[in-house]
């Protein structure tokens, strides 16, 4: 692996602290947004709309901001949602929380989905720009960002609480309102090569075309994939763990522990895709998600729950990487917006779709049953890769 020359370095750190910034934004409204819903809503059923408003924004976003992030580039594109959608966002929540305002709040929220919608092509950025010999590399190092964020995340939604005695939930939501005001100026001193900009004169392939490569079939459907199911489970485990008597310090502890395992492996995620190659590490991540089904079968502890969890995130993030890091053979720099965009937009409307129906799968199937319906969906990804090695073999032997 070569090493980052110093531009790239310059970049990358940019990328790295934004991207811990936005993990600490969506820790905290993970967390927050639900107890602030239940304390402002006219209806206790509508406590997580707040929520769904987060991950409708960033569904509604997800393809527009990588078309205008082609048209206008990465610097200008990062620095509109995070100032719009990070700042705004949370600046309406602080409003809406002092004012006791439950639709201000909901608002606030969805413009904090917004910039989830941008931020999300943070690892995209990283390999635009780097090399390609680092770019695998790149994109691990800025979701390792998220082990900084899993510590600094809890942390601010506890210790920033004393900012407004009488609305201490209102003080989380202004450390991430100034935190994201850094964030654009941290963006402004993004300088993204002319060769990770869009380029006149590229001729684009139909999206259609482009779908039907192997390797974007592959791509999509290990990150997509791997991400509902982690997310599904993720939101079940509070609820089984809490049907097992386990306390909340407890659910604190394995959520932790979870985080840690989505994103502490990609200090090395880069080196083991340049060591072992792709596909093996795409392997390694649904054999992982396999060996976390067996321990949740095993028992119902809490030393089970960490090790299903950890289990779990580490899974995620190979398949998660391995298939961004795919994604970027498939498209040139003219077909960047629109692939990258129906990307994201299809992993968001599946992670939606497995967020909304993991109480459901619960209630109907137990924890046991839950984690089992995982073993078809990993099954997919696993046949998908099967058939493009298969495929590589024929092309290089033809």
């Amino acid at each position: 692996m070569k090493r980052l020359q110093a531009a790239e370095k310059h970049n990358l750190t940019i990328l790295v602290l934004c991207q811990i910034i936005f993990m600490i934004t969506s820790i905290g409204v993970l967390t927050l947004s639900g107890v602030v819903g239940f304390q402002l809503s006219p209806d206790p059923a509508w406590a997580t709309l707040p929520i769904a408003a987060m991950m409708f924004g960033t569904l509604l976003t997800t393809l527009p901001a990588s078309l205008l992030m082609k048209a206008i580039g990465r610097r200008a594109g990062f620095m509109l949602g995070t100032a719009v959608g990070g700042l705004g966002g949370s600046v309406l929540c602080v409003l809406a929380i002092n004012q006791h305002n439950f639709w201000l709040f909901a608002l606030g929220n969805l413009l904090l989905g917004l910039y989830q919608g941008f931020a999300m092509y943070h690892r995209f950025a990283a390999a635009d720009v780097t090399r390609l010999e680092v770019r695998s590399k790149a994109i691990a190092w800025v979701m390792a960002a998220g082990v900084a964020a899993a510590f600094l995340g809890p942390w601010n939604t506890s210790l920033s609480q004393q900012l407004f005695p009488d609305q201490p939930l209102a003080g989380p939501y202004l450390v991430i309102a100034i935190l994201t005001g850094v964030a654009v100026v941290l963006l402004s001193r993004l300088r993204v090569p002319a060769s990770g900009e869009p380029q006149a004169g590229e001729v684009q392939r139909p999206m259609a075309r482009i779908a039907r490569q192997p390797a974007f079939i592959l791509a999509v459907s290990a990150a997509a994939i791997g991400y509902a199911v982690m997310l599904m489970v993720m939101t079940a485990t509070p609820l089984a763990m809490s049907a097992q008597g386990l306390e909340m310090s407890h659910v604190a502890q394995v959520m932790q522990w979870h985080v840690l395992g989505m994103f502490a492996p990609s200090f090395v995620t880069g080196h083991l895709i340049a060591r072992f190659g792709l596909l093996r590490l795409l392997l390694a991540g649904c054999m992982l998600f396999g060996a976390s089904v067996l321990v949740a079968l095993s028992g119902n502890q809490l030393g089970h729950f960490v090790a299903a969890l950890v289990l779990l995130g580490i899974g995620w993030n190979f398949l998660f990487i391995g298939g961004s890091s795919l994604l970027t053979q498939c498209h040139n720099e003219s077909e960047r917006g629109k692939v990258q965009g129906i990307n994201d937009l299809l992993i968001f409307s599946l992670v939606t779709l497995a967020s909304l129906l993991a109480g459901t799968l619960l209630h109907s199937l137990g924890w046991i049953g839950l984690n089992l319906a995982m073993l078809p969906a990993i099954g997919v990804v696993l046949a998908l890769l099967l058939v493009y090695r298969q495929a590589l073999r024929i092309r290089q032997t033809g």
